[in-house]
């Protein structure tokens, strides 16, 4: 069942097609969830405040609410005395008001009762009986919230895509949310195949190598916002994998298959998509990751990575980052993942085909990773790529470049 390569994309292309692929049948969509549940995810929406916060006056130290002219004066060799009243603390109100050398005895959190306007810590006054002497002059406002000073009511306080912290959900909560609407998550299933793919935890017969594609690439995706998850291992087999596509599509968004994307006869994938739907690329003009399938199957995209861990990661970061991040309602400028650095090693590249160069970054300059792409090493070592342009054969030791960073 060999086949040759579709007419080769080149990367331009390929990005365009595969983000208009995203666009028709990936669009964004929206969930109401608890704000309990809310940690991690992204709003959909801009939000406004419902009230005022806090949405009253209330002391900010224990001490006494009083109207500041009463302590004007007051010192610890002349002490101000003033009658208490009451006693208010959190959560609790009095209905008397506070006058001329009046005062209420409060505790922090406290609303500020009728007629004051400032408070006197604890640790600057003298209580005995029901007075209390005042050793320090207080200024109106003084150890005060006013209503709605951290927040007015109809404010803007959340913005879309603001990613929910605890901070951020502390702002909800304060403002009486229960639920709050968020991005869906869009669901990602990851399928590595291959006759050689051996599970960890089982005997790795010689000729095997173990399966490092489904939860690097599952693990990407959920770094992406997606509900990604990893679903197996398939074999080589027209009817094995055209039964696990067809079964997987049942439950994700976006099937991304690891292996079996080139022309060898044990490959597949490009003809169970001929047969289920359509293929829109087969083959872009890069290396590594030549080997690349995207195609939709009952308007769901399937894209089918290179088997080799390098190629499969590359191509995952450099086309599939971008378009999945927006579906998931996370705005990242991936420009801004991009540093320059000097070249510490000089790059040969072929002509004719964009290279991703696997590179360290170190300080100012970067060294490039010379491993094939199978070689999985070099990813634990690696903090991006460089692009050598199709048209370029060599970048030289010392010239500065672009690296792009690891999403």
């Amino acid at each position: 069942m060999g086949t040759e390569f579709l007419k080769i994309k080149e990367c331009d292309e390929a990005q365009e097609i595969i983000q208009d692929l995203f666009d028709k049948y990936c669009n964004a969509e929206s969930e109401e969830i608890n704000c309990e549940d809310a940690y991690g995810r992204v709003l959909f929406n801009d939000v406004y405040s419902r009230m005022d916060f806090p949405p009253f006056d209330k002391a900010l130290k224990d001490g006494f609410a009083i109207l500041s002219e009463d302590s004007y004066g007051a010192s610890e060799e002349s002490p101000n005395t003033l009658e208490i009243i009451d006693f208010l603390e959190a959560g609790s109100i009095t209905d008397k008001k506070v006058e001329k050398g009046k005062c209420v005895e409060i505790s922090t959190g406290a609303a500020m009762p009728e007629g004051a306007n400032a408070v006197v810590m604890v640790e600057y006054c003298e209580k005995f009986d029901d007075k209390v002497n005042l050793l320090t002059t207080a200024t109106p406002s003084q150890d005060v919230a006013k209503k709605g000073s951290d927040i007015e009511e109809g404010n803007l306080i959340l913005k879309k895509g603001d990613v929910l912290n605890p901070g951020k959900i502390g702002v909800l909560l304060s403002q009486g949310f229960k639920t709050i609407e968020v991005f869906k998550k869009p669901t990602v299933g990851v399928i590595s195949s291959g006759n050689e793919i051996t599970m960890q935890g089982e005997d790795l017969p010689f000729g095997k190598i173990y399966d490092v594609n489904g939860n690097m690439i599952k693990n990407d995706a959920v770094s992406c916002g997606a509900d990604a998850k990893f679903l197996g291992v398939v074999r080589d087999n027209y009817d094995q994998v055209k039964e696990k596509i067809r079964e997987s599509l049942k439950d994700v968004d976006i099937l991304l298959c690891s292996g079996g994307t080139s022309a060898g006869l044990g490959d597949v994938i490009k003809h169970v998509l001929d047969e289920l739907g359509e293929v829109y690329i087969h083959g872009i003009s890069v290396q590594p990751g030549k080997p690349t399938i995207v195609g939709v199957i009952d308007e769901k995209l399937v894209i089918g990575l290179p088997g080799n861990p390098v190629s499969a990661l590359m191509i995952f970061n450099a086309f599939v980052a971008p378009p999945l991040t927006e579906v998931a309602g996370i705005e990242k400028d991936f420009e801004q993942k991009v540093i320059k650095a000097v070249m510490s090693r000089r790059i040969h590249s072929p002509v004719g085909r964009m290279q991703y160069q696997l590179v360290k970054v170190n300080g100012s300059e970067i060294q490039p990773i010379f491993k094939d792409s199978g070689a999985i090493f070099s990813l634990s070592s690696a903090d991006g790529y460089v692009k050598v342009e199709k048209s370029v054969e060599l970048l030289d030791e010392g010239e500065e470049v672009e690296v792009y960073l690891f999403n």
